[in-house]
């Protein structure tokens, strides 16, 4: 018998799977190691075993939120479904000619990314839709079929379709997916017009493309997962995380895997959005570094920056533009490969690299004792003494030293002439200093001064580096959650049921069609809501309105949000009052007597968000209670120095941590260096400022 109270979370890493179960106020998690062969082998391990801490059984379950780098790893790693692409004569090449922009102006040697399909995997078709969604070259069925069947006889299991315009008028692709389900009925087949219906072709052929290039792998492994816990007894409803922060239908994400991409951090983001509520902060940096990757978002107001466009699987020193783009609604936020088993190594230029390669869970950093003989973060922090080799994810992972040292002396110490302390110490500085340029880089391409920011930090080994991020970025406050080492699986159960839709529909503010555009809105907001419906028949919603703006002749638009009766009562003049506005305060000043116009309409469909009460702050009261200590490296000293060792749980409101000190608990620790001092605030989270 379920019972609606007990929630299960579940976020698979590339390293770690998280679960957490919520039993009313009391949550009960665990990390397990990913187990890439059959990933949803370690979702079952962890929650038997969040299960028995609980006192509980699985059957009881009464929801699980599922979020997963399976899609991402997937387009990374090149190990989709066999994938055919159908496009309109004339743009085969589209997805390969990309923008014919140039990501590194002055690389005499630039390579451009392998386009996600070879030539003789992209097919054509006679037709064409011009920009207004009128046909003015009819589909021949006949020729289609002839396509159809060449593809069959290829051997394709996985067909994508994007036509020019067919986010304007989308006949011509329903027509071609009619006469696939006739002649090649065991395909899957995903349409443009569905999956991305917005302008601009490179990005929405390559978003489709990469939908069907995935599908088959996670319809297969969504079918498997709700197998095994059926297995087990769970028959509670499975609900997908998807990469805009909100949740959606395991039904929905086998059709639209490409939402799931980014579904892990957008997680993450939704958590830290939570605790700057509690503390009413609107200026926030979630910091979410993992196993494999780090990654750092903007949250103003409590709501962290979403875009439409994002790049997975970047291939060049992470340059914007190098990567694959995607076009779906996504929370905006930086990815680098720095996390705890980036692998380290000595370049042409005899520097120290760390990333984007990770030892992941198999191997594993050199510690781990699993095979793994390049030296990880992980190898840097436990020589460094910020990791207790006992102690490690609750002392299910035992740690060893000396392999660590091993691999960073055989990897970092002798190519370069270093003793083991030392190639340690720029191995974790060099990873610290490309998640600090990182957070730097966003924050200046959205106008921010981080000064200002509150730094919030989670994911496995996010506690440890981030008191070093805050002295490079010179931000004061950090604070550090309970629940931080499962950080994204708790944010899956604070995310509301949502669900974006978009389409693009030119219209120029001169030409202001009001009727239209409520008759559009419309449709949005009945197409989004059907989603949401999908997950809760009975939830209020509300409905989000948005529009992509710019003069007549940019190549690029901002978003300015519509209330509803902004939307529903559409004026010419309200519009244009709302873009300058926002367009003054990202640039400065608007343009004088130029025509403005709208490229893109969206409507987000959510159940209310959580409310969520403030937290009245502690006082300091006394000192923590110190267990021991044990050498610890402080970075910005350059020197190891003896570390208070506390037990977090044992932390009562109001005590204080003077650094330098390790705050320890199951999931991570805390690494407060020499220039911070720490105090638990009541709802347990860990808020650290610089020392008086």
């Amino acid at each position: 018998m379920t019972t609606a109270s007990l929630r299960l979370g579940v976020d698979i890493g590339g390293t770690f799977t998280d679960v957490v179960l919520e039993q009313g106020e009391a949550r009960f998690s665990t990390k397990v190691l990913t187990t890439y062969a059959a990933p949803e082998a370690a979702i079952i391990d962890g929650m038997h075993q969040v299960c028995a801490k609980a006192g509980v059984t699985p059957a009881m379950i009464g929801q699980i939120i599922h979020g997963t780098t399976l899609a991402t790893n997937a387009l990374i790693e090149r190990r989709g479904a066999k994938t055919a692409l159908i496009t309109t004569t004339g743009f085969r090449d589209v997805i390969e000619m990309r923008t014919e922009s140039r990501f590194e102006q002055y690389d005499l040697n630039l390579t451009l990314p392998e386009p996600l399909l070879p030539r003789q995997s992209r097919f054509t078709v006679t037709e064409r839709v011009d920009a207004r969604g009128e046909v003015l070259i009819p589909l021949d069925r006949a020729e289609v079929a002839a396509v159809v069947d060449r593809i069959a006889l290829a051997g394709y299991e996985s067909i994508a379709v994007g036509l020019i315009h067919s986010y304007l008028n989308p006949a011509h692709e329903r027509l071609i997916r009619e006469v696939l389900a006739e002649r090649l009925p065991g395909a899957m087949v995903s349409i443009s017009s569905e999956v991305s219906p917005q302008m601009r072709e490179y990005e929405r052929f390559n978003t489709v493309v990469a939908n069907a290039y995935i599908k088959p792998l996670m319809k297969s492994y969504l079918s498997r997962l709700v197998g095994r816990l059926g297995d087990e007894g769970v028959t509670c409803p499975v609900f997908l995380m998807h990469s805009g922060g909100g949740i959606i239908s395991v039904e929905n994400a086998a059709e639209f895997p490409v939402r799931l991409v980014e579904s892990g951090p957008a997680g993450g983001a939704v958590f830290a959005a939570h605790i700057a509520a509690r503390y009413g902060l609107d200026k926030v940096l979630s910091f979410d570094m993992g196993g494999t990757t780090a990654k750092i978002c903007l949250i103003k107001n409590q709501t962290p920056k979403t875009s439409r466009v994002f790049e997975v699987a970047r291939t060049y020193r992470f340059k914007k533009g190098s990567g694959m783009p995607i076009s779906i609604p996504v929370i905006d936020m930086v990815e680098i490969g720095a996390g705890g088993g980036s692998l380290a190594h000595v370049d042409s230029l005899r520097q120290i690299r760390v990333g984007p390669e990770s030892a992941g869970s198999e191997p594993g950093p050199a510690c781990y004792g699993r095979g793994g003989v390049r030296p990880a973060v992980t190898d840097a922090d436990l020589v460094l003494g910020k990791l207790d080799p006992d102690n490690f994810a609750g002392g299910s992972i035992p740690l060893d030293t000396e392999q660590s040292a091993a691999a960073l002396a055989s990897v970092l110490g002798e190519p370069l002439g270093m003793t083991i302390d030392t190639a340690a110490f720029g191995l974790a500085e060099v990873v610290d200093e490309n998640m600090a340029n990182a957070a730097r880089v966003h924050a200046v391409e959205n106008g921010e001064d981080l000064g200002d920011y509150t730094m919030i930090a989670f994911g496995g080994a996010a506690p440890l580096h981030a008191g070093r991020l805050c002295e490079k970025l010179g931000v004061s406050r950090l604070l550090v959650p309970p629940g931080a080492g499962v950080g994204s699986a708790i944010g899956f159960l604070r995310a509301p049921f949502s669900f974006e839709a978009n389409r693009s529909v030119y219209m120029r503010l001169s030409d202001f069609d009001a009727g239209k555009i409520r008759s559009l809105l419309a449709e949005l907001q009945a197409e989004a809501t059907g989603f949401v419906r999908n997950c809760d028949a009975e939830a209020p919603i509300l409905s989000e309105f948005k529009v992509y703006m710019r003069y007549s002749g940019q190549g690029w638009e901002i978003p300015v949000q519509l209330s509803e009766d902004q939307a529903m009562s559409p004026d010419p003049d309200t519009f244009r009052t709302l873009f300058e506005a926002d367009y003054a305060k990202l640039f400065g000043r608007t343009v004088a007597g130029m025509n403005v116009e709208i490229t893109v309409w969206s409507v987000n469909a959510t159940t209310p968000p959580e409310t969520v009460a403030r937290i009245a702050e502690a006082t300091p009261q006394g000192m923590a209670p110190i267990l021991g200590t044990r050498p610890i490296f402080d970075a910005a000293k350059a020197a190891f120095l003896p570390a208070a060792v506390i037990d977090r749980n044992q932390m009562g409101a109001g005590q204080q941590a003077i650094g330098p000190a390790a705050i320890t608990e199951a999931e991570t620790t805390i690494i407060l260096p020499a220039s911070r001092c720490a105090l638990r605030q009541p709802d347990g989270c860990i808020d650290i400022s610089p020392k008086a």
